[in-house]
């Protein structure tokens, strides 16, 4: 059988193949260390690294599912593929993708404004509880009860900031939905073209990702300022992950975005799109895939490769607390990081990263 006949180009084929693998390969290493996580500390429920870590998987797993079926469907012709079917499986990983990296900005939003909420306690507490976190474990609770505990979404709190991010990822979502459809009605004879409506809805996603990139630059600007007060190491580890995670995001994102503004590259999932230079096309692929989803993913799981310290319950209220991965040290707000904790309720501190 003729590969280059029936399939893409052979090289465009090898290049899906591998950008498959490596976000399959992503997707393994977070599920696996949000496994770890949850075994390590089953009393904590749903705190941000968890969360954080299982966005990430689930992004890498869409993009590795749709990786796999652009190679099965372009050599067995799908009939929906290149209308609404590749749209919905190109766009959703990138929802998710958008999702976790709000996420990450809501949460160095609230850290960055915690030390202007001095005379509010409650609001300085919930900052550094856990995203999602169930109702207070009590002594003696068995491990069965820890597993639902974590799994369950009864009594779950989510911060304000947090709130906003699932309406406006939801609100995305029913979008993308809204742009399927009328995507698949414009397959008809009718006045709706259906590559003018796919390329306003990846455009529109483009600029959301140029803002985010942006926003993540400016929020990690201001605490890696905050950081530089605090003499400790923890502080001094904290502070170059912030910047690197900075540095990446604005980096890739916007690389990114200009691959999506500038070129039809999003589109390759539709047939009728032209393929004029070859080579161009790969870099861009490589650029607009690589560098814009894989690289900022592996970046986010390797700050976050810290396992959680284990927690031994000894009160009903003791809780681990953590805000974007555990760190060796506990660290108090930004206003007096290096300040000792004295409570026997708080176990550790938020930390940034």
């Amino acid at each position: 059988m003729n590969i280059k006949s029936n399939c893409s180009p052979l090289d465009l084929l090898i290049l899906n193949i591998a950008l498959a693998c490596i976000d399959g390969a992503l997707a393994c290493i977070a599920f696996s260390q949000f496994t770890r996580i949850h075994l390590r500390n089953q009393q904590t429920g749903w705190t941000r690294q968890k969360v954080l870590h299982l966005m990430v998987a689930s992004c890498n797993l869409g993009y590795f599912i749709y990786f796999i079926s652009t190679v099965i469907a372009t050599c067995d012709r799908w009939t929906c593929w290149s209308h609404a079917c590749g749209f919905v499986l190109m766009a959703f990983p990138k929802i998710l993708f958008l999702a976790a990296f709000l996420l990450l900005l809501s949460f160095w939003v609230d850290l960055c404004h915690q030390a202007n909420e001095e005379d509010d306690d409650e609001e300085e507490n919930s900052s550094q509880q856990p995203l999602l976190e169930s109702s207070k474990n009590k002594p003696g609770s068995t491990n069965t009860d820890n597993f639902w505990s974590c799994c369950s979404f009864r009594g779950i709190h989510v911060g304000g900031r947090q709130k906003f991010v699932i309406t406006v990822v939801v609100l995305i979502f029913f979008l993308m939905l809204s742009f399927a459809v009328i995507i698949w009605i414009g397959v008809g004879k009718n006045l709706i073209c259906s590559s003018v409506a796919a390329r306003v809805y990846v455009d529109f996603l483009a600029s959301a990702i140029l803002i985010l990139g942006g926003a993540l630059g400016c929020y990690g600007l201001l605490l890696f300022l905050k950081l530089r007060n605090v003499r400790s190491e923890t502080a001094s580890s904290e502070m170059r992950k912030v910047a690197g995670l900075a540095v990446v995001s604005v980096v890739c994102f916007t690389s990114s975005a200009a691959v999506a503004l500038l070129t039809d590259v999003p589109l390759l999932y539709d047939w009728s799109m032209e393929n004029k230079n070859e080579a161009k096309t790969l870099v861009l692929l490589v650029f607009y895939y690589f560098i814009g989803s894989s690289v900022p993913s592996a970046f986010v799981l390797w700050a976050m490769r810290e396992l959680p310290t284990p927690v031994t319950i000894t009160q009903a209220q003791s809780r681990a607390v953590t805000f974007f991965c555990y760190g060796a040290d506990g660290t108090q707000n930004p206003r007096h990081w290096v300040a000792a904790t004295t409570s026997n309720n708080q176990v550790s501190k938020a930390s940034p990263i």
